[in-house]
């Protein structure tokens, strides 16, 4: 910043447009009127979704789809949600899933988090506590909301997690894809990406500090490969250990 904001000029500072009040007028309008479209629109969007869920179902129990001359329902849904259909399917779930008193509360939470709900309806029957997570859908943050429905589900705590981003060459791929498919069949086929790429990265980490002084990183390397093993694979390797110690 010292270089950009230390640069001078030797000519005449620059000088100001004339102001065209009628122009500048229209355009702060304009601009003014799209921002407030595009929060009206969203919003709408987001609290609509109870509504277009009631009308989805609806039209695949008496095949609307057929008025235009569609072979089936996926098909009609796929003309509808080009992007994804998963999301059609999500706002039906909310419909058939959540209670009808909820309907009304559910466009305070938004769509995401109703479709947590959705899942938690499904998986408890005639238990499901509607008020409490209703009130924990409008209380938490929506992806708190998420681990506390997947604690639910599976009766195991989750760890927050975040999307990585990379930039990768055509001519990478090949090569990443392969070490991804070589480190699933070691793990049995049983894990998602990340926890193959955290592996590879376990993998290089031990092998990286060899001989280096860094011992905490090379045990916490271990550690972690350790733990992608079976169980009764890591206590055998355990039982070798002691062996050897």
């Amino acid at each position: 910043m010292i270089g950009l904001t230390s640069l001078r000029s030797s000519g005449p500072p620059p000088m100001a447009p004339n102001l065209n009040r009628r122009r500048a007028l229209f355009v702060l309008g304009r601009i003014d009127e799209i921002l407030s479209w595009e929060r009206t629109t969203e919003q709408e969007r987001d609290t609509r979704f109870v509504e277009l869920g009631r009308y989805l179902c609806e039209t695949r129990a008496g095949q609307y789809w057929r008025v235009d001359n569609l072979k089936s329902f996926d098909e009609f849904l796929e003309k509808k949600f080009p992007e994804s259909r998963r999301k059609a399917y999500y706002l039906m779930a909310i419909h058939e899933q959540l209670p009808r008193q909820t309907h009304r509360d559910l466009r305070q939470v938004g769509w995401t988090k109703a479709a947590e709900l959705a899942k938690v309806a499904r998986r408890d029957g005639q238990k499901f506590d509607c008020a409490t997570w209703l009130h924990k859908a409008q209380e938490l943050p929506k992806e708190e909301f998420k681990r506390e429905v997947e604690r639910h589900l599976t009766g195991q705590e989750t760890e927050p997690w975040e999307m990585l981003y990379f930039k990768m060459y055509k001519s990478q791929l090949a090569v990443i894809e392969q070490a991804l498919e070589t480190a699933s069949s070691m793990l049995g086929g049983q894990k998602a990406r990340g926890h193959c790429l955290e592996m590879i990265c376990a993998d290089f980490l031990a092998g990286a500090t060899l001989g280096e002084t860094d011992s905490n990183l090379f045990s916490a390397s271990v550690c972690r490969l350790l733990e992608f093993l079976p169980k009764p694979k890591r206590i055998e390797l355990v039982e070798r250990l002691k062996e050897t110690a």
